[in-house]
């Protein structure tokens, strides 16, 4: 229970803030003055940091069809060193481009499976875009609420159909 608190009476929870998407709602969570998460559905507890706000209106900018980067935006997502390896790549991959699990395999090393096992654990989606993996025949799996029609939405969101 201990854990629990970060000082006297200071609960210990992560700010999120809320928005809406073509996806539905996404929640943004900060910790320490890093996105750490971006979730499907509505968050219980909104704040707006700083950080949160610029993220939440850099993501309408977004969905109203506006080329925004997000590779520079502060992010420490949970994650083993390969999958940081890994989501460090996608970060590179510009707005309205793809690449193939095998390219990205080639670029951060392992195979287009462990590939394909970092974009589903990615907790920052959207942002850390994995969306724009694709297969070599196909578009893959995607890890959003609604699967591969959420990752077709992004990826026609990007082509502006």
């Amino acid at each position: 229970m201990i854990d629990a608190f970060r000082g006297i009476g200071q609960p210990n929870c992560m700010p999120q803030l809320s928005c809406y998407s073509p996806l539905g709602a996404l929640t943004i969570s900060e910790d320490e003055g890093r996105i750490v998460a971006l979730d499907w559905g509505w968050g219980r507890d909104q704040e707006e940091t700083p950080l949160l706000v610029k993220v939440r209106d850099l993501l309408e900018q977004y969905f109203d069809g506006e080329k925004v980067d997000f590779s520079s935006l502060p992010f420490s997502p949970y994650g083993t060193p390969y999958r940081q390896k890994v989501w460090q790549a996608i970060l590179k991959i510009p707005y309205g481009e793809t690449r193939t699990y095998a390219q990205i395999a080639a670029q951060a090393g392992g195979s287009a499976r462990s590939i394909g096992g970092a974009m589903g654990a990615n907790p920052i989606p959207v942002l850390i875009p994995c969306h724009r993996v694709v297969g070599t025949n196909g578009l893959g799996g995607y890890s959003g609420l609604n699967g591969v029609v959420d990752k077709r939405i992004l990826l026609n969101l990007e082509k502006g159909e």
